[in-house]
C-alpha cells in the first residue's frame, strides 16, 4: 500500500491523502477459489461478491477524490486567470494619461463648484439691489 499527501488549498489543513490499495487477486482475497462442490461454489460466490464490494468501494473513493481534485484545479485556474487580468490592467495603465484625466476632472469639478456658488449668489445680489 502506497500513500501520497497533497496540499490542495491555501491553509495548512487543506490536504488530501491518496492511499493505493492492493487490488490484485491476493489483495482482494480471490486466491484459490474452489468450485468443485455446492458448498465450495457458494463460498466462492461469497468471496467474489466481497471482492466486488472492495473494488467498488475503492473506485467510489477514487472517484470522489478525483472530483474534488478537478474542482480544486478549476478554482485555481479561475484564480490564476483573475490574477493575470488584474496584473495586466495594472501594467497596461498609461499613468500620464490617467494623471491628465484626473487633473482635468478635478479642474472641471472646481469650476462647477465656483459656477454654482456664483449662480446661488445672483438672487442675493438682485435682492440687495431692490432694497
Amino acid at each position: 500500500t502506497k500513500s501520497a499527501q497533497f496540499q490542495i488549498g491555501p491553509s495548512a489543513g487543506e490536504t488530501m491523502s491518496l492511499t493505493g490499495k492492493d487490488m490484485t487477486s491476493a489483495g482482494i482475497s480471490l486466491t484459490s477459489l474452489n468450485v468443485t462442490g455446492v458448498k465450495a461454489a457458494n463460498e466462492a460466490i461469497t468471496k467474489v461478491k466481497d471482492a466486488i464490494d472492495k473494488v467498488s468501494t475503492f473506485r467510489a473513493d477514487l472517484g470522489a477524490k478525483q472530483n474534488r481534485l478537478e474542482h480544486t484545479i478549476a478554482n485555481l485556474d479561475i484564480t490564476a486567470e483573475n490574477l493575470t487580468d488584474a496584473e495586466s490592467r495594472i501594467r497596461d495603465t498609461d499613468m500620464p494619461d490617467e494623471i491628465t484625466a484626473f487633473t482635468k476632472n478635478n479642474i472641471l469639478m472646481q469650476a462647477s463648484q465656483s459656477m454654482l456658488a456664483q449662480a446661488n449668489a445672483v438672487p442675493q445680489n438682485v435682492l440687495s439691489l431692490l432694497q
